[in-house]
């Protein structure tokens, strides 16, 4: 049957196709015009082909809600209800559209729902029974007659509830911005993927997440105003029918996030942010307002083999329209034509003028060996998923050397090993494999570069291995340079950069550049704590409060957000509202940052017999371990002496937090001395 403006679609989970024929047939007895899909290809071939002519042109969408539906987050029939809540956004009369029908005793606490659903009654119906009050309802509703509503006991409300995120232990507090990069994956040596984009430590360190996704209602409290030729990319939807393979539309989701991202013209959010939705019932338009973007390109991927079947579609989400969609069969080799030709049509959409060769250049440092290929994403899957154990180290670099020894001139696997090894050799490594380990990274990262000059990403991870593999800030720099002309769209590369220059006190580029990471990341904790950090190493602290704040508005449950808050407090000489955070027991601290905060606090408030215990505490905690935050201490106490001699230690060490010697304002007391001077001409070396 033909879809009509009068016709009813119903949709549902195969489980329950008895109980929605029941309806189509008390509906149709009624001379009311049904879509049925009872075809076993749903979700197949003729899904992608008449489904979503169905859903455009109907007049009202049934989904019926059971535990079935409940139970398959994955199933197909979520794809249409998908499309029917983005479709219910653009309708403006008041016309019901969705309908919602529970056909068993489903609670209204039911989680796996879009929120469009929770904001209309959901009828229940008795059990293998279509009543005729139903029938006559539907009918009102096509018709536009006033309708009787059914009454509480036949309806339910659904309520949005939201699990809180658990935090793991974060980072010691004296440890700064870059010393979490590096304890957190920075070593994420990238592939781009990370750095800023994901602070992720796991038992590394803390576990800095996206918040949840939002609710219509928030995100509608935001101003809409995206820049021209802004785009967000969703993660691409598996429809191989099988869970293992969503490693594979993970990845191919995120090499064409960082092809568009290649484009100069286009500003793409990154991965953290766009990613953060994924598993949420949130739709298009939402999304678009939380992400302020103009445009979201979302697909499928479908493998069979080395067979890949993508689809993708444009939506521009100011006007709710689909500018354009794609479907693309073609060998598992040719996946890095796919991506240019989408990266290419998605510019021509937004009416983007490609410059020189940006659209051939998208092909560089990939691979035509279908094997490589996808050796290399199990690679990027596993550095993402941030195994923190020597297996899960060892198990990335395999994979990793697979790909390299599939094609050996395979760019971007040589980065993604740099990666790995550099993880292994900061995380996991026995202490005499270190040395050896930290030069393999090094080797693999200059490798990707010689490979693949002309790409990003190479550049941005042999940057990451010299800063905090190796401690070369100023090499890290001269790569950078080079990653931010090739690929400023990327939020890895303009995080890194800031990250970077910041230490080398360069305040005003690396605010350019953590501004810009906040931009193309919004929905990323990282990038905010970055900005906040950066305010705080120019010596801003008002402004760094303010970031900061932001950041906890992502993730209220972070400890490193909080310490890093009350430092700015301390800084900013509003020593009072730090003294409130640091003795309150219920303020997200950890125990040494606490001891820091207090011998801080009291000294600054004439209580010296306090500051010394808080000290002594602090000191029996980590000993030797925290001779870096000692010097701090001591320097804001304007012991010289004392803050020197632990200086010197922290040298010695290779303590964590030195790399912010150039601009820690906890130092300043002592930034003068010549002790201090020759210390930090032997860490920080001038660019």
């Amino acid at each position: 049957m033909n879809a009509t403006s009068q016709a009813v679609f119903i949709s549902y989970a195969s489980q329950d196709a008895e109980a929605a024929g029941r309806i189509c047939e008390a509906l149709r007895a009624a001379c009311i015009e049904v879509w049925f899909d009872q075809s076993e290809l749903r979700g197949g071939d003729a899904w992608d082909q008449s489904i979503r002519k169905q859903i455009k042109t109907c007049a009202l969408f049934v989904p019926i809600i059971s535990k079935h539906t409940h139970e398959r987050p994955e199933g197909y029939f979520r794809l249409e209800w998908k499309l029917a809540v983005d479709r219910s956004h653009l309708i403006t009369s008041h016309r019901a559209f969705l309908l919602p029908v529970v056909i068993d005793e489903t609670s209204e606490e039911e989680e796996h729902v879009p929120d469009k659903f929770r904001e209309v009654q959901w009828t229940r119906l008795p059990r293998g029974v279509t009543p005729a009050a139903f029938v006559e309802r539907v009918r009102r509703l096509l018709s536009g007659e006033p309708s009787q509503e059914p009454t509480r006991a036949e309806s339910v409300v659904a309520r949005v509830s939201a699990a809180p995120i658990t935090p793991k232990p974060v980072l010691a507090f004296w440890r700064s911005k870059a010393a979490l990069l590096a304890t957190s994956a920075v070593l994420v040596l990238a592939l781009g993927y990370l750095v800023a984009n994901r602070l992720v430590v796991s038992k590394r360190g803390e576990e800095v997440r996206a918040a949840p996704a939002p609710s219509a209602q928030s995100a509608a409290a935001i101003a809409f105003n995206p820049p021209p030729h802004s785009i967000a990319v969703l993660p691409f939807v598996n429809m191989s029918g099988d869970a293992n393979q969503e490693y594979f539309s993970d990845g191919v989701t995120e090499e064409l996030l960082n092809s568009l991202s290649h484009l100069s013209a286009l500003q793409v959010v990154a991965r953290t942010s766009s990613f953060s939705f994924k598993g949420q019932n949130v739709d298009i338009l939402t999304i678009a307002h939380k992400l302020n973007v103009g445009t979201i390109l979302e697909g499928s991927v479908r493998r069979a083999g080395n067979t890949v079947r993508i689809t993708v579609q444009l939506i521009n989400t100011v006007n709710g329209f689909h500018l354009w969609s794609q479907t693309y069969d073609r060998q598992l080799r040719d996946i890095l034509k796919v991506q240019s030709e989408v990266a290419t049509s998605v510019a021509q959409q937004l009416k983007v003028q490609l410059v020189g060769d940006e659209a051939a250049e998208i092909q560089v440092g990939g691979t035509k060996n279908p094997e490589a290929y996808d050796a290399f994403l199990h690679g990027v899957h596993l550095l993402l998923r941030g195994d923190t154990d020597e297996a899960g180290d060892k198990a990335t670099v395999v994979a990793f050397d697979q790909a390299i020894a599939l094609d050996p001139g395979y760019a971007l696997a040589y980065s993604g090993r740099a990666s790995a090894v550099g993880n292994f050799a900061a995380f996991n490594a026995k202490p005499g494999e270190r040395a050896r380990l930290r030069e393999q990274a090094r080797s693999a990262a200059e490798r990707g570069v010689a490979l693949a000059p002309e790409l990003g990403r190479p550049h941005l991870v042999l940057a990451q291995v010299r800063a905090f593999l190796f401690a070369d800030y100023a090499g890290a720099a001269r790569e950078l340079d080079r990653a931010i002309a090739l690929e400023p769209g990327s939020a890895s590369v303009q995080s890194a950069f800031a990250s970077i220059y910041s230490l080398l006190g360069e305040s005003e580029l690396a605010l350019k550049g953590a501004r810009r990471a906040v931009l193309l990341n919004p929905e990323d904790v990282g990038a905010h704590i970055l900005l906040g950090q950066c305010f705080l190493e120019a010596h801003r602290y008002i402004e760094a409060l303010a970031a900061l704040q932001d950041a906890k508005a992502l993730n209220p449950g972070s400890h490193h957000v909080q310490q890093l808050i009350t430092l700015a407090l301390l800084a900013a000489g509003q020593t009072q509202q730090a003294r409130q955070q640091c003795e309150s027991p219920s303020t997200l601290l950890e125990e040494d940052f606490r001891h820091h905060c207090l011998a801080l606090v009291y000294h600054a408030l004439g209580s010296q017999a306090n500051a010394d215990r808080e000290l002594e505490q602090l000191k029996a905690l980590n000993g030797d371990g925290s001779a870096y935050g000692y010097a701090q201490i001591y320097a804001q106490w304007g012991d010289k002496s004392n803050a020197l001699h632990w200086l010197g230690t922290a040298e010695r060490l290779r303590a964590q937090g030195l790399e912010s010697l150039k601009v820690d304002w906890q130092l300043d007391p002592i930034r003068s001395e010549p002790q201090f001077k020759v210390i930090e001409a032997r860490i920080i070396v001038p660019r």
